[in-house]
């Protein structure tokens, strides 16, 4: 997410730092670079000019403080102005103080409209929201039998009537329904286009005035760029959307649609789309999401994100083995590789940390299909294998490699750098000792 616009931005304002004075000329030549940044990153020419002129304003004059240079004030500047087109604060759903809080879900057919539903019903559940799924679409095949999957994964009440094709009546039978199941919101699914038309609205403008939902989320495609911005206004101007959900958003290194959106219609971003999973579906949060943009990180999204997924007591547990005489077994890295995993794709984990390079990263080799390689490696050993490396000669290694489906040579290199590995941690608590990592040591596979 936003990996092109991240290091062309950052390399824009590096050119700036250091300077004594920010000149009205230097301040111009920074922000031509950065104007074409934002075009290229799919950010409407309106919205960019709009942009550099605030820029500009604060920036022209500006002096250095003590301690702080004036290329790291501009930083600040261009941080604080994109909060501003973000949407400036977060926006999280509105819920009715008498239950249940109805939220329409609606947006164009391919956009991933029935799985963000899912995936919305999933964090509702989780905020103790008790969600109640309504399946509305009424047009494309198998659409309510795909939500009804949907509740069933994520063991919510569903409500749907194949073969019927009275929307506002369905909708209505729903809302009883999750009423009499005591659900605090629903969510319903309503049909898509493949573009904006007059009867689609008129539909949707039908249904709204006859369940009055308490929230209308527009579900549009991040990777369209400007046809995402485009739609959202559609939909907007005929449904006063009360928040948007972009979708896909791990496959958009440009994110034009997330700077733009907001600033075009007046509709907040709500949520954010970043994988396929049921759990891939975030908040957005404008102040963490232009420090990410910087390449400043989002550690609070980090702890949030590690708080939710890892056992804190095993982890207390972990690091004490780590420390102590024993150290850690094969038994233990492999419960570490587990709630690592929980956190999402590594790839998505490096990008919240901070001064990590978009680009860089963009270019890793970081494959998570290597973690369930290293896991079946370890679960082809046995309990004394796994507490006792050492144990491992050439006969298991070929038995281990055999039962795993991989390489000699995988499970070789697994257990070399767990040695490395076991020799770092043994060494860490030593005075002035500096932990390698980066250089042959550190968690293996992860290169």
């Amino acid at each position: 997410m936003f990996d092109d616009l991240s290091s062309k931005l950052t390399d824009a304002l590096k050119r700036l730092a250091g300077k004594g004075v920010l000149s009205e000329d230097a301040v111009k030549e920074g922000l031509r670079e950065i104007r074409r940044v934002l075009l290229e990153a799919d950010v409407s020419f309106e919205l960019t000019r709009q942009f550099l002129e605030r820029v500009q304003e604060k920036a022209v004059g500006v002096a250095q403080l003590k301690g702080v240079k004036p290329g790291q004030q501009l930083v600040k500047i261009v941080y604080d102005e994109l909060v501003s087109m973000l949407g400036e604060k977060q926006a999280p759903i509105a819920f009715a103080s008498v239950p249940p809080t109805i939220i329409l879900m609606v947006g164009l057919q391919g956009s991933g409209k029935t799985t963000t539903a899912g995936k919305l019903a999933k964090r509702l559940k989780l905020e103790q929201k008790a969600p109640f799924l309504v399946a509305a679409d009424v047009y494309r095949p198998a659409a309510v039998e795909q939500l009804a999957t949907l509740a069933r994964q994520v063991d919510v009440g569903f409500h749907g009537e194949p073969g019927k094709t009275d929307v506002a009546g369905i909708v209505k039978r729903g809302i009883e329904a999750a009423q009499k199941a005591r659900a605090r919101s629903v969510i319903v699914d309503t049909a898509g286009r493949l573009q904006i038309d007059d009867e689609m609205m008129a539909e949707l403008a039908k249904l709204k005035a006859a369940i009055k939902p308490h929230e209308i989320l527009l579900v549009a495609d991040g990777m369209t760029g400007q046809d995402a911005v485009r739609i959202a206004k559609g939909f907007h101007d005929a449904l006063a959307v009360t928040g948007v959900v972009l979708t896909k958003m791990d496959g958009d290194a440009r994110g034009g649609a997330a700077l733009s959106v907001y600033g075009t219609t007046g509709a907040p971003i709500k949520y954010v789309g970043v994988g396929e999973g049921l759990d891939a579906l975030e908040p957005f949060r404008p102040d963490r999401m232009a420090g990410r943009i910087l390449q400043q990180g989002d550690v609070l999204s980090l702890v949030e994100k590690a708080q939710g997924a890892i056992d804190e007591k095993e982890a207390e547990k972990l690091a004490r083995k780590a420390m102590s005489k024993k150290g850690l077994d094969l038994q233990d890295f492999l419960t570490a590789m587990k709630q690592m995993q929980k956190m999402g794709p590594l790839k998505n984990v490096l990008g919240m940390l901070p001064g990590v390079n978009a680009q860089v990263l963009k270019n890793a080799n970081v494959d998570d299909q290597r973690v369930k390689h290293l896991e079946a490696i370890v679960l082809s050993m046995t309990p004394a294998e796994r507490a006792d490396p050492d144990v491992m000669n050439g006969s298991r290694r070929l038995r281990v490699a055999k039962g795993s489906g991989r390489t000699v040579q995988e499970v070789n290199q697994l257990l070399n750098q767990f040695k490395q590995m076991q020799k770092m941690m043994k060494g860490a608590g030593k005075p002035g000792m500096r932990l390698p990592f980066g250089r042959g040591g550190g968690f293996p596979g992860m290169n």
